[in-house]
């Protein structure tokens, strides 16, 4: 079954580099997206709980921008990406996130990423 592309976007307050703290490095992400982050060149391995973990490999990132990753387990045409957006209107910083998932799958996808950015906003006050 391929894979359907979700498109996310989250207001956030606070600088890009804030923002990028959260999302570019291995102690940022460890509060909200996974309870332990480690890194070993381009490799990042995700611990939940004390069982379960997932591996991942950096694929791309800018530093202050985006941090694009893609699942072990996973084809590799998807990938999931967290990229830092200003609004000259607003004056606001949007995370986009960019993910894919098997399309009976979508729904659960977005509200795993609503709690996950919920529980950022919990951590950074953002």
């Amino acid at each position: 079954m391929s894979k359907e592309k979700i498109f996310l976007e989250y207001p956030l307050r606070g600088s890009a580099v804030m923002i990028w703290k959260y999302i570019g490095t291995t102690a940022g992400l460890s509060p909200w997206f996974a309870d332990k982050v480690e890194s070993l060149n381009r490799t990042y391995i995700f611990h939940w709980g004390k069982t379960e973990k997932r591996v991942a490999y950096l694929v791309s990132q800018r530093n202050g921008v985006y941090v694009k990753f893609r699942w072990e387990d996973e084809p590799q045409s998807t990938f999931f990406e967290m990229r830092i957006s200003y609004n000259e209107l607003t004056r606001e910083y949007t995370l986009e996130v960019t993910d894919f998932a098997d399309k009976n799958e979508i729904e659960d996808q977005k509200d795993l990423w609503n709690s996950q950015i919920e529980n950022l906003r919990r951590q950074s006050g953002m």
